[in-house]
């Protein structure tokens, strides 16, 4: 991934040459083609926001992190990747978190627990938080759309079936615009 900034970087540069706060969040992303047929069945459902976030297992959901500890915060997220080796991935099936959340995603079937540990120690450190609910890898497929819309992203979720290997994270921050953008990969060193 690279770690660049680029002008139309919806304000990283800004807000990185003013030690700004920045809402970051760490993920497995999902790989092509499966991530752009995951983001094509959110936008045929009307999902809004199926552009604006790369499809992906959630590590560490949206945090804010002020500026003068980033480079705390991408030590530590080396440190966690080197410990790791690739594992391998499967998101088969359907799963919702209604009637709490209007949510329906793809489940993680093989590769869960993998996320489970990475999850446990991306969240520590200077990236310690408590969450708002307990942690269930998983990848969104539709939210906060009306109940025939969430059944409709099921009976599609039901059919979905994706293996790959994951070979590390990435970390993203949340622009302006109102756009998620890679900022840094992080591959397994782990051997």
């Amino acid at each position: 991934m690279p770690d660049a900034v680029s002008a139309g970087d919806g304000g990283l540069a800004e807000a990185l040459a003013a030690g700004a706060s920045l809402t970051i969040g760490v993920a497995v992303t999902v790989p092509e083609p499966f991530g752009t047929a995951i983001q094509d069945a959110r936008a045929a459902l009307g999902d809004p926001l199926a552009r604006a976030i790369p499809t992906h297992v959630t590590l560490l959901p949206p945090t804010e992190v002020p500026g003068e500890r980033l480079a705390a915060v991408r030590a530590h997220l080396a440190a966690v990747a080197a410990a790791h080796r690739p594992f391998r991935m499967l998101l088969h099936g359907s799963g919702t978190f209604r009637p709490v959340s209007p949510v329906v995603f793809v489940r993680v079937e093989e590769g869960a627990q993998e996320c489970r540990t990475l999850e446990a120690e991306v969240r520590s450190g200077p990236l310690a938080r408590e969450l708002d609910f307990p942690y269930h890898p998983h990848v969104t497929l539709a939210h906060g759309l009306e109940p025939e819309l969430l059944d409709a992203a099921s009976a599609r979720a039901r059919l979905f079936d994706a293996a790959f290997t994951v070979g590390g994270f990435t970390l993203s921050w949340f622009g302006a615009d109102g756009v998620w953008r890679p900022w840094h990969g992080y591959a397994f060193g782990a051997e």
